[in-house]
């Protein structure tokens, strides 16, 4: 059986294809195809109110890629979310529609409150018994979840992202919110780490040279930063081989990772490298074979 999630977010659109396969009882999303196109829509959104008719065009044709992609495969089921820059885009619904009209493709634009929900569905199995603040930075909005004995206990999200931010396109005022949120639930649950998901987090741990399932410290994170900051655009692509639409988001992103763990007095961080796409991928799962209970890997 394979199962695809589009997601579609503030400066990206992903599309992960995967296998489900059953192994000891347990069952495995093993990865089969995975594109990532930087379509860049909160450049437009958070500046202009809306997305502009070159991106729409240039939208429809990237799924009606992923639409081919889908059928080569022979995908069972899929999935497609709009996150953040599509909940405040004004033209939207227009752009839904010519979806629906064009490729007979539905999007569903999902709040911060179901975005989270999809990737606790993910988070939980890398946890323990410790208490963890989670931080999810996208694009256009950032999701803080608190965990305690891998149970969630609190959830907030902020219009508050690495291309919101990059553009200035937030106050001191939401700022102030997410610091007090963030101290307010560590006076109250204890958090003793952290645990990060976005592709600008993913980026700085590899760069760190860490192994998957192994911590990184917030002092690392703040010499990646340092070092990243050193650099003009073209070195980080050169140097660091960032992707353009990377290079220029990552530090505008770790200025929100780094606060909400100091904020928190968090020194340490796991990244497992999964986010809102394996969350879809396992409530398609749930969706269409309910009756199965899952024990999780993600490769």
């Amino acid at each position: 059986m394979k199962l695809a999630a589009i997601d579609i977010g503030s400066n990206a659109v992903r599309c992960q294809i995967s296998n489900v396969l059953n192994q000891n009882g347990n069952v495995i999303f093993k990865r089969v195809e995975y594109v990532r196109y930087p379509i860049r829509f909160g450049e437009d959104v958070f500046n202009t109110g809306y997305i502009s008719e070159y991106k729409i065009q240039k939208f429809i044709k990237l799924l009606h890629a992923f639409k081919l992609l889908l059928d080569v495969h022979d995908v069972n089921y899929h999935m497609i979310c709009a996150t953040s820059a599509m909940r405040s885009s004004e033209n939207a619904p227009e752009i839904l529609n010519r979806v629906r009209e064009v490729l007979g493709m539905e999007i569903e634009v999902i709040d911060g409150e179901t975005e989270a929900e999809l990737i606790n569905k993910v988070i939980v199995n890398f946890l323990d018994e410790r208490n963890y603040l989670h931080i999810d930075v996208g694009g256009g909005s950032t999701e803080f979840n608190i965990y305690v004995n891998r149970e969630k206990m609190a959830s907030q999200s902020f219009e508050q992202g690495s291309i919101r931010h990059m553009h200035g396109v937030d106050s001191e005022e939401l700022w102030n919110k997410m610091r007090h949120w963030i101290e307010e639930n560590t006076r109250k649950y204890h958090l003793s780490r952290a645990i990060g998901t976005g592709g600008n987090i993913n980026k700085i741990y590899d760069l760190s040279g860490k192994l998957g399932g192994k911590p990184i410290f917030r002092k690392q994170i703040e010499e990646i930063v340092a070092q990243i900051g050193s650099l003009s655009m073209q070195e980080r692509m050169t140097e660091l081989l960032l992707n353009p639409d990377r290079a220029d988001v990552i530090l505008p992103a770790a200025e929100i990772y780094l606060s909400a763990m100091k904020w928190a007095k968090l020194e340490s961080m796991l990244v497992p490298a999964v986010g809102l796409k394996d969350g879809m991928l396992h409530a398609l799962y749930e969706q269409h074979y309910p009756e199965r209970f899952i024990i999780s890997n993600i490769s």
